[in-house]
């Protein structure tokens, strides 16, 4: 597609994110709601249509190779990106449930459900992709050192002179055998051949019944072969089977790519010259116009010490370089206002301080009554009804929007066909930077001007004169806190790479499998909502599962400017039964990220740093690590070990629970800048102590076994990408059906325990069909009814899923309330009219 193309995607989704801004602003202070279904249907509306702005804007970042455009967009687009998480954050809070459905509303607004996924920003590892590669290349290095990566190439056994000779003359002999039977096999057939129409000639039938013979046999064929022609056609027609062909990568596929590949190039060739031009376009800046700027700026700030001194009656005081220069007072401000703040000034200096005392206690009591009326008054707004939490990403996206409005909107750029820097663009805003750092160099000479004008007209000294050695008395001791161990630096004189080396042979930084988060397939359930009004909880699809990593694991980790101002999660826990998914979730988060993935678990770093101060020192170094080279993720495998209620005995030795009491010291260190999160899997959370465990892990994901949709189309990918052929023989509707309460590992088990080398050649002749499937997956354990009841339950005991129970225990209330109100009001109607009678 052409660059018009994508500026007007990139238009379109500034038009469509203006409109919710203005719907923002209008609502910037909503009384608080009493209906949660409206207030629901609100959030998800908005948060939908986020979504598709996010889409747009991510898809022109990701083709616009303007620079300074991208650098507008990239803005906007993280602002998007807060502004979705925020508005998960509200839902959550509002319904207690980390899992939501928009089948009403997608119907409403007429979308699929593709439009509910997150789409995971492609700069997010085309921008560091070198550092990343390298990155890659000294782990793999260090590992094969170690002796934990063996290469891949296999080593050639060498072979003694005799024994290659005998290993040929085998293989030859063999092989002068094989033509041999084949030959005497062709001999055979003709002399049986030869029989056979001596027999026919003798016995056989008539020419012309021979003929008749032949004729209805291919005339019976072609029309079958007809029939099923025009069957296949009416089911491709009615989108009930794929076309011919569907698999494979047309040309038109393969040339898109081509032009993306060489869009990436010009993105970059485009970004150096950008950043070149920066540097070229200041410097001549500085060249041409430095000394023009300098004098204007001084014969600005002399007139206005003129102007001052006319109106006041002698010289202002020169603003500090901490109050702005020149900036605050002298080019903002009129001099009039200036006198005003200057006998404001005066004014409060000779006030006397209030005497310490009565007066003060009372007023402190004032505002501690007032500090405790307020409170009430907010926990009684929030009985009332829900209010929505403000957010912090709407400066950044109306500063976007601005910035849009006011430069590119109605830009002409007939000129810029190739879509190369804006070289007029640079020039203003470096103008303003050259300004800002002459203004600094003349601030500092109109200071020194300032004070010799005092001394010689208006005979006064400088107020570092005045002080002298009163400065030097309030000088005080200044006390510092001491800091804990935790906080302390235990390897000072240790570089990054030291104990990025040092980690990686321990065991502790592992290098993350390839696996997009794509890759975990699932569909969309279509019931959710359905479910929920019959107040039943539905559980949730792999496809909700999969936007929750997206939301609270990839997009904060991948952009900085995200993990600062959303809601800041700093742990998360996968819970769910064997073969679901969950480290592949942990390695897909690093995949999309860059992330580097440091594996914590119990088994992992037994007899490893052994003692307190060795426990100590292996978090510090993992946690330095993890926020020098961030984004980090920190695994944590069978977390339910750390925090188990009673240690078997078989794993007493490996002192599993060696991490419960240092590890939430370590994570409340972690701050908004450090893109850092720990992620715990485990298949038996209800081993654990719940309590600690819930307070370590505030985000709790739970993972189910794939329904019918999920594993209807897993049977399908699975099978596709083991080699296997799809045909009409093969039920995919019947294996999705027999498989109930299987998992996905158990479904790649099976195909791949199926789909062996052999099977594989004999496809063509030899169709697959769904009962070879069946004996592997009848020797494996599925899911059983009661394990999966059993994480229900203890998931309705963490403080979400009381909250979500308590929620729905209180809408059945009032609603039996509303209905007992309305048997009265019946009641009374009825004897009403009796009276009447």
């Amino acid at each position: 597609m052409s660059h018009a193309t994508y500026n007007k995607m990139w238009v379109d989704a500034q038009e469509a994110l203006n409109i919710l801004l203005q719907r923002e602003r209008e609502d910037k202070s909503p009384k608080p709601e009493q209906d949660h279904v409206t207030t629901f249907k609100t959030l998800a509306t908005s948060y939908i249509k986020y979504l598709q702005i996010f889409r747009n804007l991510e898809t022109a970042y990701d083709q616009i190779v303007h620079p300074q455009k991208r650098l507008v967009i990239r803005q906007v687009l993280e602002g998007v990106m807060g502004r979705i998480l925020e508005l998960k954050n509200d839902m959550v809070t509002l319904e207690n449930s980390e899992y939501h459905y928009f089948d009403d509303i997608l119907q409403d607004l007429k979308l699929p459900p593709e439009h509910v996924e997150i789409p995971i920003p492609r700069y997010f590892i085309k921008e560091k992709l070198k550092v990343l590669q390298e990155r890659e290349k000294f782990l793999a290095q260090i590992l094969f050192n170690a002796g934990l990566q063996t290469q891949v190439s296999k080593p050639v056994k060498s072979m003694a002179f005799e024994e290659a000779i005998k290993t040929i003359q085998v293989a030859e002999r063999a092989r002068q055998g094989r033509l041999r039977a084949t030959f005497m096999k062709q001999i055979y057939l003709e002399e049986k051949r030869e029989r056979q129409a001596k027999l026919q000639d003798k016995m056989g039938p008539t020419p012309h019944d021979a003929a008749t013979c032949i004729q209805k046999i291919w005339r019976g064929y072609i029309q079958s072969k007809k029939t099923e022609k025009i069957g296949e056609e009416e089911m491709i027609f009615l989108g009930m089977c794929p076309p011919p062909h569907f698999q494979t990568t047309s040309a038109s596929l393969l040339h898109a790519r081509e032009v993306n590949a060489l869009r990436d190039e010009v993105q970059e060739r485009h970004e150096e010259e950008y950043q070149k031009a920066l540097v070229y376009i200041k410097d001549r800046l500085k060249e041409m116009e430095g000394l023009d700027i300098k004098e204007s700026l001084q014969d600005q700030i002399r007139q206005c010490f003129i102007e001052c001194r006319h109106i006041v009656g002698k010289f202002s005081d020169y603003p500090t370089e901490e109050a702005g220069g020149s900036t605050a007072t002298f080019s903002q401000k009129t001099p009039e206002q200036v006198a005003v703040e200057l006998a404001a000034k005066e004014e409060a200096a000779l006030q006397k301080k209030p005497p310490k005392g009565k007066k003060e206690k009372e007023e402190k009591g004032k505002e501690k009554k007032k500090g405790e009326k307020k409170e009430k008054a907010e926990k009684k707004e929030e009985e009332e009804g829900w209010k929505m939490a403000p957010s912090n990403f709407l400066s950044v996206m109306e500063e976007g929007s601005s910035q849009y409005k006011v430069v590119w909107k109605n830009r002409d750029e007939g000129w810029n066909f190739p879509q190369e820097r804006d070289p007029e663009l640079i020039k203003e805003e470096k103008r303003e930077e050259v300004e800002e750092e002459i203004r600094v160099q003349v601030d500092e000479l109109m200071r020194q001007e300032l004070k010799n004008l005092k001394l010689v007209v208006d005979k006064e000294k400088s107020d570092e004169q005045k002080k002298g050695k009163k400065s030097e008395k309030k000088k005080g001791k200044t006390g510092k806190k001491k800091k804990s161990r935790i906080d302390k630096d235990l390897t000072p004189n240790r570089t990054i790479d030291s104990l990025y080396k040092e980690l990686a042979e321990q065991g502790l930084l592992i290098k993350a499998k390839t696996v997009n988060l794509s890759d975990y397939i699932g569909e969309y359930s279509y019931l959710g909502t359905t479910l929920r009004q019959v107040n039943i909880e539905p559980m949730p699809s792999l496809s909700d599962v999969r936007q929750l990593i997206a939301l609270y694991g990839i997009l904060p980790l991948g952009s900085q400017a995200v993990h600062e101002k959303a809601p800041l999660v700093k742990a998360m826990l996968l819970a769910g039964p064997t073969g679901v998914g969950k480290k592949m979730l942990v390695h897909a988060i690093c995949t999309e990220t860059g992330a580097n993935l440091f594996n914590l678990s119990a088994s992992n770093i037994a007899g490893k740093y052994p003692g307190k101060n060795g426990l100590q020192m292996m978090l510090h170094m993992v946690f330095k690590v993890a926020k020098q080279l961030q984004p980090s993720v920190v695994w944590i495998g069978d977390a339910e070990k750390t925090f188990y209620k009673k240690v078997p005995k078989a794993e007493k030795e490996m002192d599993p629970k060696r991490l419960k009491k240092i590890l939430p010291k370590f994570l409340n260190i972690l701050k908004a800048e450090d893109r850092v999160l720990l992620v715990g899997t485990t298949g038996r959370p209800f081993d654990a102590d719940l309590r600690p465990f819930c307070k370590v892990y505030q985000k709790i994901i739970l993972i189910p076994r794939p329904d019918y949709a999920s594993r209807f189309v897993l049977w399908k990918h699975i099978i596709l990408q083991n080699g296997g052929i799809l045909t009409k023989s093969l039920n995919i509707s019947c294996l999705a059906k027999l498989s109930d309460g299987f998992t996905q590992g158990h479904i790649l088990q099976a195909v791949q325990t199926v789909l062996s080398e052999r099977r594989i050649l004999q496809m063509t002749k030899k169709p697959l069909k769904a009962v070879e499937f069946m004996n592997s997956l009848a020797r494996q354990d599925p899911v059983y009814k009661e394990e999966e009841e059993t994480f229900k339950a203890w998931y309705a005991k963490t403080p979400l899923g009381k909250a979500r129970i308590k929620a729905l225990a209180e809408v059945e209330e009032a609603e039996k309330g509303k209905g007992k109100g309305k048997a009265k009001g019946k009641r009374k109607e009825g004897n009403k009219e009796k009276k009447k009678k």
